[in-house]
């Protein structure tokens, strides 16, 4: 036998087993890119579900999230926190989801059921509007170009800065 048939062939091997191996690490990557958005879809879905026990489980939570937070005269200054964690929690959150979406980390339904829970109302409140106008510096434009789409149908109208309201809440000082 030709020693340069016997080189062909075994090249011809060898390439077979590349093109087999990249095939196989491609399904591969395929698998784990599913089993990656899988789990991540499972813990947003979590996160909500965590929420919403607490709130079932806590009824002081409960009270708190049912409360009138437009009403800006009943609030304490612990209120006042309360309510601004509480927003920023969902803010981070929805901007995390947001990131995942156009990752394509995750279905857009994790991205809309947020959204639509915060547009009925939450974040038309004089305290969510002021949280967002700090928030949305800290954000890429395109979100936050999104968002206020989402939110404020584009046009987003800042509150005015209570500044005796900031200073009793330590949020400035002269």
């Amino acid at each position: 036998m030709n020693p340069n048939y016997i080189a062909l062939i075994v090249q011809v091997i060898a390439a077979l087993g590349v093109v087999a191996s990249v095939f196989y690490l491609s399904l591969q990557i395929k698998q784990q890119n599913n089993i990656t958005r899988a789990e991540f879809g499972h813990h947003l879905t979590e996160r909500l579900y965590n929420r919403y026990f607490q709130t079932v489980k806590d009824k002081e939570y409960c009270e708190f999230l049912a409360r009138d937070w437009a009403a800006e005269e009943d609030r304490t200054a612990s209120d006042h926190y309360r309510i601004a964690h509480f927003l920023l929690m969902c803010l981070v959150d929805i901007r995390d989801v947001y990131e995942k979406v156009n990752d394509g980390i995750v279905d857009e339904g994790h991205l809309s059921w947020r959204i639509t829970a915060l547009k009925r109302g939450t974040m038309k409140t004089d305290i969510a509007k002021r949280l967002w106008v700090g928030y949305r510096g800290t954000v890429e434009g395109p979100f936050a170009t999104w968002f206020e789409s989402e939110i404020y149908d584009g046009k987003f109208i800042a509150p005015n800065v209570d500044d005796e309201l900031a200073r009793r809440l330590n949020a400035i000082r002269d």
